[in-house]
């Protein structure tokens, strides 16, 4: 299956080092962040899971909830968690999905037959409160995903969900923005009271509004 961005995401019910998660209900008003990884005892699925545990407290703050994922079954799961702790210095701290039966990882077509044909690639997808798919990445094996750009797109999905503004290349949160080309100049005084500069028509950049 392949799920494309704005498409509603696929709920679904799965074990987990958490217990059983039905991820409609697990999420709940919430942003998600759900992401896969090839295989447990694994050395840079090892790393990204202590990266995600340190970074679990800034997901909080933005209201996110973060779950990972391998077709591996619960036991080794929690056995490999033993190691993360030892090796990363973090406990895991978030839910993880067995997904032994490919029940996620088909609905959201994690297995890419061309790289593998059973394990999951490294996908990621962020599904908004509305249960909307945001955004999806997809990295190959050998490259361990960058969990800082992961919070800087959330960052920058969650103010365009609530201003009309876009962010531009390598934004971070507090930067200016860019207004979106379907607010005239007269709309835009009125909906940025901090002002914008008019670079071209088509380019007009303001400070972060919820700043």
């Amino acid at each position: 299956m392949t799920i494309q961005l704005g498409d509603t995401a696929p709920d679904f019910t799965q074990d987990s080092t958490e217990g059983p998660i039905h991820f409609y209900d697990y999420i709940d008003g919430s942003w998600a962040v759900l992401f896969s990884h090839p295989a447990d005892f694994t050395p840079v699925c090892t790393t990204e899971l202590g990266a995600v545990a340190k970074l679990k407290g800034e997901f909080d703050k933005r209201n996110v909830k973060v779950i990972g994922l391998s077709v591996d079954g619960l036991s080794d799961h929690e056995s490999w968690s033993k190691d993360i702790e030892e090796t990363q210095g973090t406990k895991l701290n978030f839910p993880l999905l067995a997904d032994h039966d490919r029940t996620v990882a088909d609905l959201y077509g994690m297995i890419h037959p061309k790289a593998h044909s059973t394990l999951t690639v490294r996908s990621v997808f962020i599904v908004g409160p509305d249960k909307k798919l945001k955004l999806s990445l997809t990295y190959p094996a050998s490259t361990g995903r960058n969990f800082d750009e992961i919070l800087r797109v959330i960052d920058s999905l969650q103010l365009t969900s609530e201003y009309q503004v876009a962010t531009p290349a390598n934004w971070k949160d507090g930067q200016d923005c860019i207004i979106v080309p379907s607010v005239s100049n007269e709309e835009a005084e009125k909906k940025f009271p901090k002002g914008f500069n008019e670079i071209k028509p088509y380019l007009r950049t303001t400070p972060q509004p919820n700043r």
